[in-house]
């Protein structure tokens, strides 16, 4: 049977601490026809260095991840393409089981890949305590699109960093194909360096780009920016009265996010 190339595309900066876990979970993928591409935003560390040894193509540009992407994209060979991160872990199947279920399915645009977080700080555990509410909501976005598609469409909005891989989704949606397909296997998503400071200041800069975000996809936005209807994705499921501490903590966070955003919208 003919194996179509698939090309994972990695936006990296300084990214020596898990890129090479990241390209050896790409190395172990039962299926074998792949490609990979590095958006590189001149690391200073052995990034660079480590990429080399996994034969990635690379290629250095110092602009945001949405345009970094799209450079990927246009580099890609493949007839499906695949975006992560550096921090992110492949289970070994999960790209012969998006292939498998593309192939099937001509009018699937693209793949939602099941992710879990993994680490021992207690800020990583509430965030993997938080992805388990969103399986099977509107949260979750695909990774895995067909390369013409993403293309036809151009990509992801450059001027957007807010919800960036929704965006994506949703314009493939609009040209009429299934974006909401997912398979068994999951990224794991190592965030045992998560720092709430950090990520703070990451939802600043997210939210500079938070009105343009919901003026262009008011539909999306209704759900996936209200924070009542987030409130509503935990307390109305069992599971998050299970643990206490980390219901609060989870809260908290949530809330410390929405003000972020809001402040980084309202000084821009």
């Amino acid at each position: 049977m003919n194996k179509p190339l698939v090309s994972i595309i990695i936006p990296t900066y300084n990214s020596e601490k898990t890129l090479g876990t990241c390209l050896e979970s790409i190395r172990k993928q039962t299926y074998r026809n792949i490609e990979i591409i590095i958006i590189d935003r001149f690391s200073r560390d052995k990034t660079i260095e480590i990429a080399k040894k996994f034969g990635a193509n690379i290629k250095l540009k110092d602009c945001e991840r949405t345009e970094a992407k799209n450079i990927g994209v246009k580099e890609a060979q493949g007839k499906y393409v695949c975006f992560i991160d550096s921090d992110m872990e492949l289970s070994k199947e999960v790209v012969e089981e998006c292939v498998h279920l593309m192939e099937s399915n001509e009018n699937i645009g693209g793949v939602i890949i099941p992710e879990i977080t993994s680490g021992d700080s207690f800020w990583a555990r509430v965030r993997a305590y938080e992805r388990k509410f969103y399986i099977g909501t509107d949260i979750e976005s695909p990774r895995f699109f067909r390369k013409d598609l993403v293309l036809r469409v151009n990509g992801f909005d450059e001027d957007i960093v807010f919800f960036e891989e929704k965006t994506l989704e949703m314009k493939i949606n609009k040209l009429g194909f299934q974006t909401r397909a997912r398979i068994n296997s999951r990224i794991i998503h190592n965030e045992n360096n998560f720092s709430l400071k950090r990520w703070i200041r990451k939802k600043y800069q997210y939210g500079k780009t938070f009105f343009k975000y919901v003026k262009r996809y008011k539909n999306c936005a209704k759900t996936q920016v209200n924070p009542f209807s987030r409130l509503n994705i935990f307390l109305f499921n069992e599971c998050f009265y299970e643990n206490p501490i980390y219901a609060f903590s989870l809260l908290i966070l949530k809330l410390l996010e929405y003000i972020s955003v809001l402040l980084g919208s309202i000084i821009q």
